[in-house]
């Protein structure tokens, strides 16, 4: 595969997360979070099911085998994945689909700071700029005043903790056995069986809700969970990391943007400021360190 070709997916990855935001907003219509989440990540499970048993084959060929500390890293990262897309998705309940996709980029700047923190490496020195303009631009986000959050706005914030830890540990983990379908299959189960079983006993589930919200499930499923991450792990082997890190990072636009043409949401010009400030942010903090490296130079 070429590097445009793989670009081009990762563009079009970028398009499915950002509009999948406006299918998690419409589902909600008709069922809760955790019904919602349980059903699609399901979905998403059945899609990749076949990519995985295939994989499944080829390892076996090459006489590698999984162990129980696999199963236990990956379940673990499972329970992250849980926690990351159910806070994301009760907020976005609470709160505009502009907003949410603006808020969950925070993940980005928050990883290397969380890896200092957890004592696994020393960022570079933009990355504590970039983590404090983040903050400034989630201020200008929320109207510039603190009274201008809402609820949803705090459970999509507390999400990216979540989202953080999970591409921090996720990072290290699919290196090892070189089985990234397995991996991102037994996610999926966990969240979705997880999320199914939690939401009988937390929300009102009823046929004619799944029936209702089946477009978005369906979407958010098939395309966002099976489809996108699939389409990730197969072009990110073809291009270069900082390449990555800017068209994945559409998402937020793509995001504001389908909000706009379906839902009607618009951001003021202090909004936009701080939305364009967390973008800012987080290709900073990819390509500079990236810049520096390939130059040779040292921190």
């Amino acid at each position: 595969m070429s590097r445009r070709l793989a670009n081009g997916l990762l563009l079009l990855v970028a398009l499915i997360w950002g509009t999948t935001f406006v299918a998690q907003k419409l589902g909600m219509d008709a069922v809760g979070p955790l019904a919602f989440t349980g059903a699609r990540f399901l979905i998403g499970a059945l899609v990749i099911l076949p990519l995985a048993w295939r994989e499944h084959l080829r390892l076996q060929q090459a006489g590698v085998r999984l162990d129980g500390r696999d199963a236990v890293q990956w379940i673990g990262l499972g329970l992250l994945l849980f926690g990351g897309v159910v806070l994301q998705q009760i907020g976005i309940e609470g709160t505009s689909v502009s907003n949410a996709g603006f808020l969950t980029a925070l993940y980005v700047p928050l990883v290397p700071v969380l890896a200092s923190l957890l004592g696994h490496e020393r960022p570079h020195g933009v990355v504590w700029l970039a983590a404090l303009a983040s903050v400034a631009g989630t201020f200008l986000l929320g109207g510039g005043r603190f009274d201008g959050f809402n609820a949803g706005d705090a459970w999509v914030i507390v999400s990216t903790l979540f989202w953080a830890a999970h591409v921090l540990w996720v990072g290290r983990v699919a290196a090892t056995k070189g089985a990234p379908i397995q991996l991102a299959l037994t996610q999926f189960i966990v969240c979705g069986v997880l999320a199914s079983l939690l939401a009988p006993l937390l929300e009102q589930v009823t046929l004619a809700g799944l029936v209702m919200a089946l477009p978005a499930i369906l979407y958010g499923g098939l395309l966002s969970v099976g489809v996108a991450y699939t389409l990730q792990v197969v072009a990110q082997r073809h291009t270069r990391p900082a390449d990555t890190a800017i068209l994945l990072s559409s998402e937020i636009f793509f995001a504001a943007l389908a909000g706009a043409l379906y839902l009607g949401e618009r951001l003021s010009a202090i909004q936009l400021a701080g939305g364009a400030l967390i973008f800012a942010s987080m290709v900073g903090v990819q390509l500079v360190p990236a810049h520096k490296a390939d130059h040779g130079v040292q921190e």
